[in-house]
């Protein structure tokens, strides 16, 4: 049954943050809750954890009312709260016996998670002699230490830089194959794309998209057209082309339909330009989310 999220709002000073959102996770896997900064979705995470109160509608796990006492959740904030002057291990040990776990068993899961973290070397040391990066993964073990059924990341890979970034993929991998309902709260659509399998966009407190990711990119049509050349390519792109993404060796321009694309690919051979990459594709998740949140 899973979590379950029905017509729920929260107003404060008479203004509605949230207005009448209803979504809801059925299996486990990854749900992303998207928008801009102040659409909602920070006052929603904390109805579904129970810190704030809903002024109407019902947050459900497994069709019981969510509370501390019938749902083991985990959260990590995108805010770090972590104690700098204190060892790792010792708030590690804190926040686990804080969980009810018993010494050995946390003892156990922290020096698992510090190792599969990178972090193993670091554990007797002040959390202020870490970086940022490694502090976000501190809070991360924090939030997944004692086997959460529900996890609710927000901004996870803050701070991060591509190698930490790939040792957290590898969590949430691992979270996902040990049945762990997940929602996931970012500004990287790429990331959300890679994980997702159902979205909820807000705009002020109100959802503009809401469904399966593969089918919301499918209503929109394959009228992207991407092409990937170290070659000048500014000769054969139209000029009445919207361009969507230029980068150093390629252009995504939207196109009107398949015939316009045809006819880049003539000018493509009658000019001889070598190619690494033409591809007619569905718009991205950025492009849906700007589209979307744009025109509200």
């Amino acid at each position: 049954m899973g979590l379950q999220v029905e017509n729920v709002s929260k107003s404060y000073s008479g203004k509605k943050v949230v207005d009448n959102i209803s979504f809801s996770l059925d299996k486990p896997g990854v749900f992303g809750l998207l928008g801009s900064n102040g659409a909602g979705k920070t006052t929603t995470i904390r109805m579904i954890l129970g810190i704030l109160n809903k002024d109407s509608g019902k947050i459900t796990w497994n069709g019981k009312e969510v509370k501390r006492e019938n749902v083991n959740f985990g959260y990590l904030p995108e805010e770090r709260g972590i104690y700098p002057k204190s060892k790792l291990f010792d708030q590690l040990m804190y926040f686990a016996t804080l969980k009810g776990m018993k010494y050995d068993e946390a003892k156990k899961a922290i020096e698992y998670w510090c190792d599969k973290l990178d972090i193993y070397e670091y554990m007797y040391k002040p959390a202020e002699q870490l970086s940022k990066g490694n502090q976000q993964k501190v809070q991360l073990i924090i939030s997944i230490i004692h086997n959460p059924e529900l996890l609710i990341l927000d901004e996870p890979f803050s701070g991060l830089d591509p190698v930490n970034t790939e040792i957290i993929k590898g969590v949430i991998n691992e979270l996902i194959e040990k049945g762990t309902y997940i929602i996931l709260s970012s500004h990287q659509m790429s990331v959300v794309e890679e994980y997702c399998r159902d979205i909820i966009i807000l705009n002020k407190g109100k959802t503009i998209v809401k469904g399966n990711l593969s089918e919301i990119k499918k209503s929109y049509g394959k009228n992207n057209l991407l092409l990937q050349s170290y070659e000048d390519l500014n000769s054969i792109i139209p000029q009445d082309a919207e361009i969507i993404d230029k980068k150093v060796n390629s252009y995504e321009i939207k196109i009107k339909n398949e015939e316009m694309a045809q006819e880049i690919l003539k000018q493509i051979v009658a000019k001889n330009i070598k190619i690494d990459k033409f591809e007619i594709k569905e718009p991205s998740l950025h492009e849906i989310f700007i589209d979307k949140v744009g025109e509200a």
